[in-house]
Formats: structure tokens, C-alpha cells, sequence
């Protein structure tokens, strides 16, 4: 199988993935002391933090997140609310309804099926768990940021969602 290390060191998807993995590390850090729903989505410029925060508690957070990420604390680039998870379990879900309904014909046989369709969904779903983990550490994040700097932190909407988009570069 050929490696994926030329892709993912190439870099428009290597800054993604630094961003990602700060993204992450920042919801960790927020999350611990706000107790508020967050949500990230990040690109090659950065990243934009969808939550009802204020913008010192991001910037601070953003920068309590960088600094322990480049003092060791890799692991905080992965997050259990992650997409890659909700997007390893559906495709194992829908693998295993797949296996589960092949070959049946009439509604009558699907129906049968359906109590080894929900157990086979079932084991895919808590099997997806620790590999979504897996894909987020080894492909969609990198929590050695390097260089990586915070540009600037600031709030681009208050209604009827509360975003900031933080900047990076390096």
C-alpha cells in the first residue's frame, strides 16, 4: 500500500491539518473552563470557532492552546467530536446495514433481518470509535504545529450564530 506521507506532508493539506489540530486543542482548552458547545471547521488560513464565547476567553484559549501543544501535549489535536468519528461511524454503519440486508428481496425478509441489521450497526458503531481516533491522530489532524502562530482572533458574527475566525500562519 503506498504511503500517504507525501499527500499529507504537501503543504495546503499539511497547514489544514496543524490548523485542525489547533482547532481542537482549543475546544479541549475552552471546553474545560466554559462548559459550552463548540464547533470548528478549519482550512489553510486557519480556522472559525462556532459558540457563544467572547472573544478574550477565544484568544486566551487559542493561546493557552498553542502553547501546550508546542510543550508536548500533541494529543490534545484529537477531539471524540470530531467529524472524522461521526463520518468513520456512518460509513461503518451503512457497511454493516449493507451486510446485513444483502440478498434480501421482499420486505418480509428485510423485515426479518432488521434485529441483525440494528446488531451489526451496533458493533460497527462502537468498533468506529477508537478507529475515528486512529484516522483523526494518523490523517485529518497534526498536533506537532512546528511554527505554527496565532495571526489574530476575531468575532465575524453575533447573530444569529457567534463565530470568530482565528488566523494563523507558519
Amino acid at each position: 500500500m503506498p504511503s500517504l506521507r507525501p499527500i499529507l506532508s504537501s503543504p495546503p493539506i499539511d497547514r489544514i491539518r496543524r490548523n485542525h489540530g489547533l482547532e481542537h486543542a482549543t475546544i479541549h482548552v475552552l471546553s474545560s473552563s466554559k462548559r459550552k458547545t463548540m464547533a470548528g471547521y478549519s482550512d489553510t488560513k486557519g480556522f472559525w470557532l462556532v459558540g457563544d464565547l467572547n472573544t478574550e476567553d477565544v484568544a486566551a484559549g487559542v493561546s493557552d492552546a498553542l502553547a501546550r501543544m508546542k510543550n508536548g501535549e500533541p494529543e490534545l489535536a484529537v477531539h471524540p467530536g470530531c467529524g472524522t468519528n461521526y463520518v468513520t461511524a456512518g460509513a461503518f454503519a451503512a457497511l454493516a446495514a449493507f451486510l446485513a440486508f444483502f440478498g434480501a428481496k421482499t420486505w418480509r425478509e428485510k423485515l426479518e433481518r432488521l434485529p441483525l441489521a440494528m446488531a451489526l450497526i451496533t458493533g460497527a458503531i462502537i468498533f468506529s470509535q477508537p478507529v475515528g481516533m486512529k484516522l483523526q491522530a494518523e490523517i485529518t489532524t497534526d498536533g506537532h504545529v512546528r511554527d505554527l502562530e496565532v495571526a489574530s482572533v476575531k468575532k465575524v458574527s453575533d447573530s444569529p450564530l457567534v463565530m470568530h475566525r482565528i488566523e494563523t500562519r507558519g
